[in-house]
């Protein structure tokens, strides 16, 4: 799972949207015996398992009235398909980091968020109040999931999850979704018609998951109903309570920009190599405002998380940031959530260190790489062409290993040289 855009983006697409495979074209007949095969499924196969959710057979019908398959929806594996080739397309958020930090997105949700905590300051307060969560957290993510409500979700809830649930690759996920969905719209919280959702099936204002919004959702005006679609009370209350349940721990905050001494390998990023932040400032790593961490953080775990490698900020981060990787599982994501809601209530400027250019790079060409780094022993997370953190240590590692000066990140001569 950016910016007060008016446009629909939602930071999870930027995430998952680099799993995209190619369906390969098929015959106008092979679609429509697929379409039957499809209205067959709901039939015989989703129906029996929401009746006995408690479905109403008038909310089935409603919800599927005159749903198709949507051939347009990434990810997808029709029956019969022969397995399909990742796309050789470019993901921004893991090749160039920057990208993800753009002048227009942070000045747009900053300058919105203030004008939001202003309107919303008495939702804001009985959230935080709730669950400990603070406020700039909450605009944040309000902010970057759904430009603060505005913007457009364009697609039916029902089609999509429908199609992923009947031929997606995550297909038992996605079935559990739609059987969530049905439960949703039965128990009256919107209509079937007005279900609308994002490529993958999120829904509202805070872009939950149906099977999240049965667990999270939360009333936040006090009318008794948990209205994610047009209450930012709500939403917010929603929000917070995700995260509260998610293991948010108030007497925290998600973490520091830090300089980081040449001494200190990026080689030791990774949420399972924390330690006290005391540790860290013996090390020799101190906040870029030259201020002390505070008193109560000091003993506290904190873990290494350089989404650049040497390429870009360092920082130490609290057990909250991996909070915020729950909401959405990008390093980038959960960092412009906290660097936005900063910004938005301290003020805070840009962080420190710039961001080098980097190489633009292909994810297929990275998963190359991944392979090679597997081969000789690495734990690079998995071979999917994307650079997140056990990517990016094991690369120190590789160039530590091979006398070189640890980066941490891609580069096109080294994605070259461990293709052999």
């Amino acid at each position: 799972m950016f910016l007060c855009r008016l446009f629909y983006r939602p930071a999870w697409l930027l995430v998952f949207l680099v799993a995209t495979f190619s369906v390969a074209p098929a015959s106008a007949a092979n679609r429509a015996k697929i379409e039957r095969q499809f209205q067959t499924w709901l039939k015989q196969v989703i129906w029996p398992q929401a009746q006995a959710a408690g479905v109403s057979q008038q909310t089935f019908r409603a919800a599927f009235k005159g749903v198709t398959l949507n051939w347009e929806l990434p990810d997808l594996s029709p029956p019969g398909s022969k397995p399909s080739v990742p796309k050789r397309q470019r993901q921004a958020e893991f090749s160039a980091p920057a990208k993800y930090f753009s002048r227009g997105s942070l000045d747009g949700t900053t300058a919105q968020g203030k004008r939001m905590a202003q309107q919303h300051r008495t939702a804001l307060r009985r959230a935080e109040q709730a669950t400990g969560v603070p406020g700039r957290i909450l605009l944040a993510i309000w902010g970057r999931e759904s430009a603060f409500g505005r913007a457009k979700i364009p697609h039916n809830a029902f089609q999509v999850l429908g199609t992923k649930g009947f031929m997606g690759r995550r297909a038992e996920y996605f079935t559990e979704e739609l059987l969530a969905a049905l439960q949703i719209a039965d128990a009256g919280h919107v209509s079937p018609g007005a279900m609308k959702s994002s490529w993958a099936g999120a829904l509202g204002q805070p872009q939950f998951m149906p099977g999240n919004f049965l667990k999270f959702a939360r009333d936040g005006n006090g009318d008794g109903r948990a209205d994610i679609w047009k209450s930012e009370a709500d939403t917010l209350m929603s929000i917070a309570h995700f995260l509260a349940q998610h293991g948010w721990q108030k007497s925290r905050d998600w973490g520091f920009e830090v300089k980081l001494p040449a001494t200190v390998s990026c080689t030791l990023e990774g949420p399972d190599q924390g330690r006290p932040i005391s540790d860290w400032e013996a090390m020799g790593i101190k906040r870029v405002s030259n201020r002390p961490f505070p008193a109560h953080e000091r003993a506290g775990e904190g873990f290494l998380m350089m989404p650049a490698g040497r390429n870009g900020p360092a920082f130490l981060v609290t057990p909250n940031f991996y909070v915020l990787k729950d909401y959405n599982k990008s390093d980038l994501y959960a960092l412009y959530v906290g660097h936005a809601g900063d910004r938005i209530d301290f003020g805070s400027g840009d962080f420190t260190q710039g961001w080098t250019p980097v190489d633009r790079l292909l994810r297929s060409d990275v998963a190359k790489m991944q392979e090679t780094l597997e081969r000789l022993g690495h734990d690079v997370g998995g071979a999917d062409g994307l650079v997140g953190f056990k990517t990016r240590r094991s690369i120190g590692r590789w160039q530590q290993a091979n006398g070189q000066e640890a980066s941490c990140f891609p580069d096109a001569r080294l994605v070259k040289r461990l293709q052999r």
